[in-house]
């Protein structure tokens, strides 16, 4: 079965969604809504058998099996809804909406049209930081008990339109990429519950702080520490997990996010272990894991698997990223019972 997708954005991330879309078996690329003139230009010449169209509204009233949205952060909720109630499954980049509100209003339109929705989270495909979950889950260090996530980077770019520099549209900076890390981190400790409560710095205060540092406590005594430094240079993340019988260490480097031949590796101190070993990783590096996470996606919807991830675990990355935010800038601990969705 060939799904006929139609792409809305084709800025720097909606072109690397177009290639895998044109490339990939399954997949037709038949339309492309663009914003602006020149975006349209370069659609047209890049995929001539694609149509281009100038309207959201326009794209979503076409014969198409998915949407795949790829726009500034503002727009997702409000574009995923609209698609869901035309009919089409949604492949929607993460975030899932830059508010509570927003994410319970794509849960609401994917259970009342019957369609599905799966957020690009596409670190959960990866030979790398999947592979950390898959260790955990086979028992290889115990109980997780500590983590400590690292990003340091160069500034983000500013996005078409500057979007990136305007807290209206990009929501907050833990929503940009930190929403994968948290995402990640409550996905190893799966079988501790969620987080109880989370405390954390901002160097401003503001939603878009150059650095955020977060401490998270589970009911059971682990926690975890997640780091964001936007003031650095390059592409860089780090990710220590003790056990209780075990550790890991995993970290990834390139000259920039989306770099071809990044450096990674990942080692291991098995339970019974006088030492760590090195586990194999053919390639990491979020052009690889794209491609991987949006054929997941297809297949899901064609009924021959499931999402990478659930749409409620997408809601409660949100959900950890906004009570990060709130707490840097109350300066206090935030407790996040009330923030879950079960």
């Amino acid at each position: 079965m060939v799904m006929r997708v139609g792409l809305a954005g084709f800025g720097a991330w909606g072109r690397m969604h177009a290639r895998v879309y044109a490339q990939l078996p399954g997949a037709e690329l038949a339309v492309i809504f663009c914003h602006g003139d020149v975006t349209a230009q370069a659609a047209a010449s890049a995929y001539p058998e694609a149509v281009v169209v100038r309207s959201f509204e326009d794209l979503i009233a076409l014969p198409l099996d998915v949407i795949a949205i790829a726009v500034p952060n503002h727009l997702h909720a409000r574009h995923a809804v609209a698609a869901l109630r035309a009919g089409k499954h949604v492949i929607l980049e993460k975030p899932l909406g830059v508010t509570l509100a927003e994410c319970d209003a794509v849960l609401a339109a994917a259970r009342e049209s019957g369609r599905e929705v799966a957020v690009n989270h596409e670190l959960r495909v990866s030979q790398q930081w999947r592979q950390v979950r898959e260790i955990i889950a086979g028992g290889e260090i115990g109980r997780v008990t500590h983590q400590h996530l690292s990003l340091f980077r160069r500034p983000f770019r500013p996005g078409s339109g500057g979007w990136r520099q305007d807290a209206g549209r990009v929501g907050s900076y833990s929503l940009e990429e930190l929403v994968h890390f948290v995402d990640l981190v409550m996905w190893y400790a799966r079988e501790n519950g969620l987080p109880d409560r989370v405390t954390a710095r901002s160097s401003d205060g503001s939603a878009m702080p150059q650095t955020l540092s977060a401490l998270l406590d589970w009911q059971d005594g682990s926690s975890a520490v997640v780091t964001q430094c936007l003031a650095g240079f390059q592409h860089h993340s780090l990710l220590e997990i003790a056990g209780s019988t075990g550790a890991i260490r995993t970290s990834w480097s390139g000259a920039f996010d989306r770099a071809e031949h990044p450096s990674f590796s990942l080692w291991v101190q098995a339970a019974g272990e006088s030492d760590a070993s090195e586990r194999a990783i053919a390639f990491s590096g979020e052009l690889f894991e794209l491609e991987q996470n949006l054929a997941s996606a297809l297949a899901s919807f064609a009924g021959e698997g499931e999402p990478s991830l659930s749409l409620i675990e997408a809601r409660n990355a949100v959900a950890l990223c906004l009570a990060i935010q709130e707490a840097g800038q109350a300066v206090r601990p935030v407790s996040l019972a009330d923030h879950w969705t079960a």
